[in-house]
Order: C-alpha cells, then structure tokens, then sequence
C-alpha cells in the first residue's frame, strides 16, 4: 500500500481541507517525520498528517475510515511501544499542538494533545503551580494520562489520570466530544486509564497545585552490594513515610563521566531518587534517612526548582537509542523479591538498563478502585524493568533479558502491568484482562458504544466485542 490508496483527486481534496502538513513518502522530510523516539522502530506509514488544530484531526480520522487505511496516532513524546506510527496507513500527528493555557485563580490548565510534560511545567511553574507529569521532561502529556501517569508527585497528588477536569477528543466516527464528569462520564471514566482506545484527545484539563518552585529532592548512589540490606530499610522507609513523598529505585551499572570518578562509573550500583511535595525544609527532613542507608558512592541530594528535577533524567533517554520497557505490579519487597531484583540488574547485557521499583500508595490508593479505569490502585510498588541499549546486533539478547525477568518476577505479583512500559503489546489480550480484571468488559462495552470497528487498534487494545481483528491489532514486533 501506498499514498497512492487516496491519490489523485481524493488526496487532493483531504489536503484542501487540511491546514497543517501532509507528508508523503517521496517527500525530503518523510524520514524525519516518520522516525519515532525508540531507535527500534523503523515503520513506512502510506501518509504522515500533522495536524494544526482539532478540525485537522477530524479530516484525517475521515479520510482514513472512508479510505480504509490503518491509523497511528502520534503525540509528543516518547511512545516506546512504537505505536505512534505504522506501516501503509496513516498517522496522524499531533506534535504540533503543544499550546498550554494555564488559569490560576481557577487552578487549572488546558493542555494540547501534542503537549509534553516540559510544555506544561514551563507554564505551570510560571505561577508557582503543577500537576503530576512524569520523570522526564518529554514525555508526551497524552500517551502518559491516558496510561494512567505515575511522575515524582504521586503520592500526594495521585496519578497525571486522577487530575483530569476533562478531556475534547475526536472520536472513530469523527464527532468531537467532550468527557467529564458532568458530560459522558462513563467514557471519561474510561479515558482515565484506558488507553487511547477511545478516540484521539485534542485537549486535557488538568487541576493544579502549589509546587515549588524549588522542591526537596533525594538523589543518592550506593554500591550494588547493600541493595538488599538497603531495599529492606528502604521498604521500612515507605510503609511510614508521609504522602509528600515519592520515590524511586533503580538499578544497574548507571554509568556516568559526569558523575562518577573513574573508579566507580562501571561499578554495579543502585540510586534511590525522591521528592517531597511540600516545604522544603519539611522534605530535607523526611528524606534525610534515605541519604543514610549506607555509605554512598555519590550524594546529589538537595533542594532544587521543580523543573529542573522534571528533567534530570532526560538525557538518559536520548532520541535514537533503542529502547524496550515491561512491568509488573508487585505484591510488596520481600527478601526473595529484593533478592531477584538484584539478580538481573546485575546480569543486564546493557550497561544502560536498570530495573526499577517505583512507590505506589499514599493518594494513588485513596481513590476508589472503580472510580477510574486505571488499574494498580492496589499494589505497593511497581517494578520496571527497561532494557535500554544503542546496537541492533545486540536487539535479541537485551528483550530476552527482559521477558526472562518478567517471568520471573510474577511470582511476586498478580500479572497486571502498567500499560506505559508495555514491551510491543506481545500477548496483548490476555495482558489487558489480566490487568483490568473484572473491569474489563466495562471497557469492551465502551469500546463498542465508541468504536466498535477497532478503528483505534494500535494502542493497549481493548478488543471490541464480536468484531473480528484483520489488521493485527497494535504491532507487536519492531
């Protein structure tokens, strides 16, 4: 398939009522426009649409259900999965619609659905206010709300979903809808949490609140061989910490020439990363204990402007570099748990792969479990385990890697996943019931009612009932 499938006069007249960018494949910046974060992904879609507005959106999701054309939609950010884009369709591209529009009596901010998280904190923090992002600055606002969106405020202000007011987005059969709690609630409960399965989200309402604009922060290294020792205190840490804090555990080599001295930057390690959401003199205090587990390699620990702590960790991930994350909730850190943990930080074949163990609870678990789609509400910690690595040769040893750990470490917990670090949706309808439960077929009644023809497919897919797939559903290889 190619451009050709709408060429000639219904190419045409799709690019007349189009005010944004159409790219073609024998356009000079085609490959530009098709390359993706994840240097894995290598897809050739029939024609790129970069929309400049909501009626762009609505003409592309028209011309691709009249045309019959698979459709990727691409926000503004990471998307490791490699979902945003796809082979012989149409992707529909919404990075150009970055506006943020913050309204600080009210509290809140409208976000466009090409926004990253940079976006929002530039604007936010201009009145001393946020909303819960993520950990690296540019991530893309939309693929990390509707996955739920777990970021260094969690704790206290509950996940990037729990903050929404509302939500515009153009639906399979092109109709512009707004969701909340007031107007289609029950497709809002489901956007909160879902996937994008639903429609593609033009805009986000976000509720705000007094952050910064310097934060508490913890950010220290210890050498691999007092992780165990140092993951037990660690979890004694977290049972009585106060919600304002949020922290994060992550593990393996960590090499770094601007951090570390000689000696130290190829030595196994684990860093404990946090932030306090209150005062700052308040924070120094609640995460001193966790600067004191043992005797560190380094200590970066400190209070910090709020966005300068949403993008320590960006250049970690740069663009280009092959990437390929899972998860597991986790029943809790017991001994055995601690124990396999360290296991396969210690036998990554990358040295830039780490497995990570996020605190869950505090405002995460004080929302009502059926309140939302979202679906860990009830586990105390999340394990992440990202294989991130820079040579194709090395693809198949660095996805073993992480699949073999995977399976492992379900025995500590039920199987559900955080639909954010996906892997490529391999076994994605049994990943979606197991992780949604009995919730499940209130989001297939959902999807029928929005989309019954699986238009949106190439997401977490939750499967319309009685429509048989034909295209594959979300791609599930490279």
């Amino acid at each position: 398939m190619s451009s050709q499938i709408i060429g000639g006069e219904k190419l045409h007249k799709f690019e007349g009522t189009f005010r944004g960018t159409v790219i073609r494949p024998d356009d000079t910046d085609y490959d530009d426009a098709r390359a993706v974060w994840n240097g894995m992904i290598d897809k050739y879609p029939a024609l790129i649409a970069r929309c400049r507005g909501t009626a762009d959106v609505i003409s592309a999701v028209n011309v691709a259900r009249e045309n019959d054309l698979p459709v990727a939609v691409r926000g503004g950010g990471h998307n490791v999965s490699g979902s945003a884009v796809c082979d012989d369709g149409l992707v529909i591209d919404l990075s150009e619609l970055t506006s943020v529009r913050v309204d600080p009596d009210s509290r809140t901010a409208r976000v466009e659905g090409g926004a990253t998280w940079a976006d929002v904190d530039h604007e936010t923090q201009a009145f001393g206010l946020a909303t819960p992002g993520g950990v690296v600055s540019d991530t893309g606002v939309a693929g990390l709300t509707l996955g739920g969106g777990i970021g260094h405020l969690r704790c206290k202000y509950g996940l990037s979903c729990d903050n929404l007011r509302s939500v515009d987005l153009v639906t399979a059969d092109g109709e512009f809808l707004t969701a909340s709690e007031d107007q289609n609630s029950d497709l809002f409960w489901g956007l909160r949490g879902g996937g994008g399965n639903f429609g593609i989200v033009t805009a986000f309402e976000f509720e705000l609140h007094s952050v910064g604009p310097d934060v508490a922060t913890c950010l220290v290294f210890y050498p691999s061989d007092q992780l165990a020792d140092c993951l037990q205190a660690y979890r004694e840490f977290v049972e009585s910490a106060p919600d304002e804090v949020s922290t994060l555990v992550f593990a393996g080599e960590l090499p770094d020439d601007d951090l570390f001295e000689d000696d130290d930057i190829h030595q196994q390690k684990f860093a404990i990363m946090g932030c306090y959401a209150g005062s700052v003199d308040d924070g120094t205090q609640a995460l001193s204990a966790l600067r004191e587990l043992a005797e560190p390699i380094a200590d970066f620990s400190g209070v910090m402007p709020y966005t300068e702590l949403q993008r320590i960790l960006d250049e970690d991930y740069p663009d280009g570099m092959r990437y390929y994350w899972k998860s597991l909730y986790l029943d809790g850190l017991s001994e055995s748990a601690i124990d396999r943990i360290a296991y396969w930080a210690d036998v990554a074949p990358s040295s830039l792969s780490t497995v990570d163990v996020w605190q869950l609870g505090g405002a995460i678990a004080q929302v009502d479990a059926e309140a939302s789609a979202f679906a860990g509400r009830h586990a105390p910690y999340l394990l992440g385990v990202e294989a991130n690595w820079e040579r194709p040769e090395n693809d198949e040893a660095n996805i073993e890697w992480v699949r073999d750990c995977l399976d492992d470490m379900r025995q500590f917990s039920d199987g559900s996943v955080y639909l954010n670090f996906p892997g490529f949706f391999e076994n994605g309808d049994e990943m979606m019931r197991t992780t949604f439960g009995p919730t499940y077929e209130r989001l297939v009644a959902l999807k029928d009612e929005y989309d019954p023809t699986n238009f949106f497919s190439r997401n977490q897919n939750i499967e319309p009932s009685g429509t048989a797939r034909t295209d594959g559903g979300a791609d599930t290889d490279p």
